[in-house]
């Protein structure tokens, strides 16, 4: 059995040998990765029901469809994105040919996230693909039975020479990292992920993480509530809350939640039963640990709960659960819930809630429900966050041609579509210059002299500029 150190070195030795670059090896990779997702979507959803306990439908919708449209995209784009894009020019270099180059980086590291395991994992890899890299995926040890299945079928479908798998927790990890790579891609944590910038630091190698954080909703203003209350149910209760996107906590007035709290009751009654605990629709916690962390943040919360709260640890189950009277220093406000419990703040007035978002760290996602479009635009212009949504939630991370991606804490650097495929590409400033025009070069050769100067920043000036390519 291979090291570390003997895989990344394999993996470094057919990069140098440059099989991964050409366009139809890349095209072939990602023909194989499609071919591995659709032969094998049974097992994939088995892997993920056993973790997680999945619904197929979420399953479907979350990890299969959205990965498969991913390197189908990418197939589709592969000849544009690889073409080199030519820049204007000034007076001074209008015979030269000015290109941008997208190049492979290298040996690239892709660490996966448990809660969308197979999804997190390789839509990321299409993107490494697609711009020419040898990739090695460490998928998430806590999703074992989706690990367990990359592993296997990685190295069936897909170049043993330029892709590997490797599997283990925290401490081959933490040993993984001690490497040099020629791009870091992470996603989870906060944690975490200042524990792999201090690695990456080492050698200077660049990183993209994509993280999480509280992602707050607003309802203000006139909005149809039985379908705000069901768009909010379904993006919140996805997968069990357990998203880098949901929505962590609301923010209305007291009269928006008086009308909101009888239809949310009623959405989720329709959605998942009287007894949610029976419904085959509804995600389990990953773990005892991670059921645990969120029961303790309920248990503390001295809020009221107005639906759910129900529980069952021998089958990691917490009941889809909305609080009310919630204040900025209640326990479930102190961190990312990741998981089915929905606590509401009240601020009478829109700038208020505004206000209070804008005292916290910059979240992955925004969402506004309303339909009054000042609202929705006030909203958009006062606030930061990685991506925004009006009048429905994390629906927006499934479009390729939007850029996926936090800002400040909620993570650094974006993927999907094309800016996977940047992601994963140095852009190489490139100048082709041929030998005519050499007398006007000779101005900026010695000796130096004030009509030399002159003549110079003339040509090198704005208003010379040419759009000759």
């Amino acid at each position: 059995m291979e090291t570390q150190i003997q895989v990344i070195d394999r993996l470094r030795e057919s990069f140098r040998r440059g099989i991964s670059k050409p366009e139809q090896f890349r095209r072939e990779q990602l023909n194989s990765l499609i071919s591995m997702i659709r032969d094998n979507e049974e097992l994939f959803l088995k892997a993920v029901h056993k973790d997680l306990n999945k619904p197929k439908f979420e399953a479907i919708m979350s990890e299969m469809d959205i990965l498969f449209n991913e390197a189908h995209y990418a197939l589709s784009n592969l000849k544009t994105w690889m073409q080199p894009e030519y820049v204007g020019k000034n007076m001074a270099t209008k015979l030269d040919d000015c290109f941008v180059r997208r190049e492979p980086l290298g040996v690239v590291l892709i660490i996966g996230a448990w809660n969308y395991p197979v999804n997190l994992t390789l839509i990321p890899m299409v993107g490494a693909i697609a711009a020419g890299n040898c990739v090695i995926i460490k998928p998430s040890e806590v999703s074992a039975a989706t690990e367990s299945l990359i592993a296997e079928l990685v190295p069936k479908y897909l170049s043993q020479e330029c892709y590997a798998v490797i599997r283990g927790g925290p401490e081959e990890t933490k040993a993984l990292l001690k490497n040099r790579f020629d791009h870091i891609f992470y996603t989870g944590s906060q944690t975490v992920a200042r524990s792999i910038m201090q690695a990456a630091s080492v050698h200077l190698t660049p990183v993209t993480l994509e993280l999480g954080g509280k992602c707050p909703t607003f309802i203000y203003g006139k909005v149809d509530f039985k379908a705000a209350a069901q768009r909010l149910v379904w993006a919140k209760f996805f997968n069990s809350g357990q998203s880098c996107v949901a929505p962590d906590y609301l923010l209305c007035s007291r009269a928006t939640q008086d009308a909101l709290v009888p239809a949310i009751i009623e959405a989720l009654k329709k959605f998942y039963g009287e007894d949610p605990q029976t419904t085959p629709d509804l995600t389990r916690m990953v773990t005892l640990k991670h059921w645990n962390r969120v029961m303790e943040q309920l248990k503390s919360s001295k809020g009221k709960i107005v639906v759910g709260g129900e529980s069952n640890q021998e089958e990691k189950y917490i009941a889809p659960t909305v609080v009310v009277d919630i204040t900025a220093d209640d326990s479930l406000m102190d961190q990312e819930i990741f998981g089915p419990v929905l606590p509401i703040l009240t601020f009478e007035s829109l700038q208020e809630g505004i206000d209070f978002v804008n005292t916290k760290e910059k979240p992955l996602a925004l969402y506004v429900y309303s339909d009054e479009s000042s609202v929705v635009r006030k909203v958009l212009e006062e606030t930061s966050s990685g991506g925004f949504c009006s009048n429905d939630g994390i629906i927006h991370m499934a479009i390729p041609t939007l850029p996926f991606g936090g800002v400040g804490v909620s993570g650094s650097g974006s993927y999907h579509g094309r800016w996977s495929f940047e992601t994963f590409s140095h852009r190489r400033a490139c100048m082709m210059r041929g030998w005519a025009l050499e007398r006007l070069n000779s101005l900026r050769y010695p000796p130096y002299d004030e009509n030399k100067l002159s003549w110079l920043r003339w040509t090198t000036s704005p208003k010379s500029s040419c759009n000759i390519l």
